[in-house]
């Protein structure tokens, strides 16, 4: 499950993943939580948008109104299989999601809730795959919203989070413009759990759990003892 995020500064982003056009304006977030607007990357008329969306899918059927249990990320395996992803993956509404790390948590046994950040040895800021719906409430207000894609853990992960646990769907730099532009078939072959020899994880402090943090001693390195 992807709970909480970084998001880098927007020229950082932007020397990343340069859209075409940039539809955005925003700054850094050391606990991005959902639901909440935030920026993403996708393909529009031939060309790369930076644009503001929630996140948090609204289905169109649900006509611009948040399910009650609904959750911020989407398991891999059910891309084109229920009624929500159908559509948008055929209709190749995926995006990439900027981020500079991500948190997850160890349940310690003292039943506590240990979070870690995660990181890339060899890049700051990078993407996580996720596809993109549209919603139009009664009052005709329309909702564009997204969801992150899950894969089963790589080693690293897996081992804080337990057997079975999912992580977010990292992005090669190579696979950008595959996830944004290709068929939902090329585009399935670029999600995969990312080598953990190139990332890097550590415990960080507890005041990560409250949204109401936000600030870079967030993803330093927690001092132990």
């Amino acid at each position: 499950m992807v709970e909480r995020y970084v998001l880098p500064a927007q020229v950082d982003t932007e020397r990343e993943f340069e859209p075409q056009h940039r539809w955005w304006k925003f700054t850094s977030n050391f606990n991005v939580s959902f639901p909440q607007y935030v920026p993403v990357i996708r393909a529009h008329d031939g060309a790369s948008e930076g644009v503001m969306m929630r996140w948090g899918l609204v289905p169109p059927e649900a006509e611009g109104v948040p399910h009650a249990d609904e959750r911020p990320d989407f398991n891999f395996d059910l891309l084109g299989r229920t009624p929500d992803s159908r559509d948008p993956w055929l209709a190749s509404q995926r995006c990439i999601v900027p981020v500079g790390g991500f948190y997850v948590w160890q349940l310690t046994e003292q039943r506590y809730r240990q979070p870690y950040f995660v990181g890339l040895l060899d890049r700051t800021v990078f993407g996580l795959a996720g596809f993109w719906t549209r919603s139009e409430s009664k009052e005709d207000d329309v909702i564009e919203s997204f969801t992150i894609i899950t894969v089963p853990a790589n080693e690293l992960v897996a081992k804080i989070c337990g057997a079975g646990s999912r992580m977010p769907g990292i992005l090669l730099r190579k696979d950008y413009d595959t996830w944004l532009r290709s068929t939902p078939a090329h585009a399935r072959g670029a999600l995969h759990a990312y080598p953990e020899k190139r990332m890097i994880a550590y415990q960080v402090s507890p005041r990560v759990n409250s949204a109401k943090y936000n600030d870079p001693s967030l993803i330093q390195p927690l001092l132990q003892g």
